[in-house]
Parts: structure tokens; C-alpha cells; sequence
């Protein structure tokens, strides 16, 4: 069955075909990868270019343009979009000198793509940096064959119940672990704050960590893990999801746990700090909840229900060690007195930007209820 499992066409390609040239010399030229977040603030474009020379900082990565009316950004009669470079990672697909370049999405009038949720995130960031705020974020995924049937699972029917799969090992255990440790070596290899990996409770599901991260480094990071993620699915013919609840019933739905800290949390006596941040967060819970996956928290109801390991999406709860909780401090802090929190509230899908955004205006700049302020005025 395993012979016969469904994988793309061009994963049958001979690959070792492809080594032969990808050894050729490329005589000091650069290819470059410019990649960005498209129309539905969730999936990722790219196309490359080549330089005449490594470029060796950001500021040497040319501004660059696509076509906005084919990735639901602008209309046809005025499509030219501005891809602005923003941060620089090395090519594990292509090696050494080549680069992958995350980049900002601007219209044709310079401001900002209405997916470019960066942009406002950077300023926030800007305005908090006294702070230092640290992020890390566990990227929950679930690998489907290319006919959207989660990888491994029977094809007529379901694998045993959870429970066997966590932090599995064995061939009736876990699925596609060749691709979780391919991508963990392509992001080490790229330069991206990847710090671990494991297998989930829903068999074919995975998890990888990016952290820590200070500032707006956590969305930037995150998002070039993620296009790792699904470059690698494609070498080998299987695809990521982050849905937040791909199969229903009995399993586990995916999030994007946030692990946050600020300077003054992380000191002695920071618990009290803490408690401080989660009771300004208990007050604004609708707000983050809109905020916390793509489509106003319509995707994280499918998740949220109190049950697998979830809160309520519809109350908001904290406690030490609490898995069921919006909100969990570990046990560590709780026994240190200083640390972090974790918010398990995001959904697998959800924007790192906004996330992050809306937890610095949240704790830091003491905004209430749902409307946020726009700091561009002050």
C-alpha cells in the first residue's frame, strides 16, 4: 500500500538527473528566489532572477514586480505589484551562493497589499522594541497525498485512535518523517530560527518550532519555514496543509501555539508580570480571536471546542500546565516565578504578523476592545 500511495507526477521525476545540474558551475552569477504571501494571506508565490553577484545584506536584493491579477492582488488593467525584499535567507534547494529573499507586497501606489499585514506589525514592533519582546511559534501540519486523503491513513477507512502518535516512532506510528527531517535540515541550512520538531497526535500530522525570535524576525522567520515546508512536500509529491481542523470527529485540529516574553517577564520576580499581560488579554479575547486565523475566527471554530486539547473559542481561561486553557503558563515559570506564557489560541493558518501585532497591542500598548489605533498618526 505504501508503494501505491498518492504522490504528485513530478515527484517521479529522476532526481538524480537533476543533480547532474545542479553541479554545473554558475560562474559568479546568483539566482535568486523572490517569495511572497499572495491574495488569500495564506498561500506563497515565488519566481527568480539572477544578480551578477552575491548580494551580501538585503539592500542589495533589487525591488522587483509580479502580477498581482493572477494571485488575487490587483485587477487586470493595473497589475503590476511591487515586491519589496525585506529579509535574506541562503537556498537549500539550490546552495550556496544563491538566496531565497522574503519580501513585502506593495500596489501599484506604494501602499501596502491589503495581505501585507507586515506592515503594520513592523510599526508596532518599532514602538514596543524597549521591551524586547520574545516569540516563539509551534507550527502544527498535517501531510495529505495529492488526492487531499491525510498521508498513511487507509484509503478506505481510519487509522487507530490517538494516542500512539505523538512523539511516535515506528513504521505504524508515524508518516513521512523523511520530509519533517528534510525540512528541518533546509531550514537550519537557510539560516531560519527552526528549534525542534516532533510528531503530533493525529497520525500524519507534525509539528515544527520557530524561536525565539524578537519582534518582527518571528513573522519573517515563520514565513520562510513555511515555504521550506512546502517546497520540500513538493520534491516529494505530498502536500502541507495548515488547516486548522483537517479531518472532523475524533482528532486533533491544528494551531500555531505562541510562546511570548518580554524583558521584564523574563526576570526574577516576572510572574507577576505575567499575570498582568494575561489579564489584559482576558479582557480582549473577541479581538483575538478575529485576528488569529485568516477568516475572522471562522476556521478556529472548527478547532476551538473545548475538546483535544483545546479551549472554548467562545470563553476565555489560563492556568499552569493546562492544555485545555487559552492561556498556559508551564509549569517551570509557575515553580521559577519568571518566564513566559503561552497563547494557544492561533490557528495553524494564522498570519504570524498579525499575531504577534495583536499581542504587543495587547499587553504592551494597553489597546481595549475590538478597534485597533493606528499609530501612523502619532
Amino acid at each position: 500500500r505504501a508503494v501505491a500511495m498518492s504522490v504528485s507526477h513530478s515527484s517521479r521525476l529522476n532526481k538524480l538527473v537533476r543533480e547532474q545540474y545542479m553541479r554545473l558551475p554558475q560562474d559568479g552569477l546568483v539566482q535568486v528566489t523572490y517569495v511572497w504571501i499572495d491574495g488569500s494571506g495564506e498561500g506563497l508565490r515565488c519566481k527568480s532572477r539572477t544578480l551578477d553577484k552575491e548580494p551580501k545584506s538585503i539592500e542589495d536584493v533589487p525591488e522587483w514586480n509580479f502580477d498581482g491579477s493572477s494571485t488575487a492582488q490587483a485587477e487586470g488593467s493595473n497589475s503590476d505589484m511591487f515586491l519589496v525584499p525585506i529579509r535574506m535567507f541562503r537556498d537549500p534547494f539550490c546552495l550556496d551562493p544563491n538566496k531565497l529573499v522574503l519580501c513585502e507586497v506593495l500596489k501599484y501606489n506604494r501602499k501596502p497589499a491589503e495581505t501585507n499585514l507586515r506592515h503594520t506589525c513592523k510599526k508596532v514592533m518599532d514602538l514596543v522594541k524597549d521591551s524586547h519582546p520574545w516569540f516563539g511559534m509551534e507550527q502544527e501540519y498535517t501531510l495529505l497525498g495529492i488526492n487531499s486523503h491525510p498521508y498513511g491513513w487507509p484509503d478506505n477507512g481510519f487509522p487507530g485512535p490517538q494516542g500512539p502518535y505523538y512523539c511516535g516512532v515506528g513504521a505504524d506510528k508515524v508518516y513521512g518523517r523523511d520530509i519533517v527531517e528534510s525540512h528541518y535540515k533546509a531550514c537550519l541550512y537557510a539560516g531560519v530560527k527552526i528549534c525542534g520538531t516532533n510528531a503530533e497526535v493525529m497520525p500524519s500530522q507534525w509539528e515544527f518550532q520557530v524561536g525565539p525570535c524578537e519582534g518582527i524576525e518571528m513573522g519573517d522567520h515563520l514565513w520562510m519555514a513555511r515555504f521550506i515546508l512546502h517546497r520540500v512536500c513538493e520534491d516529494f509529491g505530498v502536500v502541507a496543509t495548515l488547516d486548522p481542523k483537517p479531518m472532523t470527529g475524533n482528532w486533533n485540529g491544528a494551531g500555531c501555539h505562541t510562546n511570548y516574553s518580554t524583558e521584564e517577564m523574563r526576570r526574577e520576580g516576572g510572574l507577576k508580570h505575567i499575570e498582568a499581560a494575561i489579564e489584559k488579554l482576558s479582557k480582549r479575547h473577541d479581538y483575538h480571536i478575529c485576528v488569529y486565523d485568516p477568516r475572522g475566527g471562522r476556521d478556529n471554530s472548527r478547532r476551538l471546542t473545548g475538546h483535544h486539547e483545546t479551549s472554548n473559542i467562545f470563553e476565555f481561561s489560563a492556568g499552569v500546565a493546562n492544555r485545555g486553557a487559552s492561556i498556559r503558563i508551564p509549569r517551570q515559570v509557575g515553580q521559577d516565578g519568571y518566564g513566559y506564557f503561552e497563547d494557544r489560541r492561533p490557528a495553524a493558518n494564522c498570519d504570524p504578523y498579525a499575531v504577534t501585532e495583536a499581542i504587543m497591542r495587547t499587553t504592551v500598548l494597553n489597546e481595549t476592545g475590538v478597534e485597533t489605533k493606528d499609530y501612523a498618526d502619532h
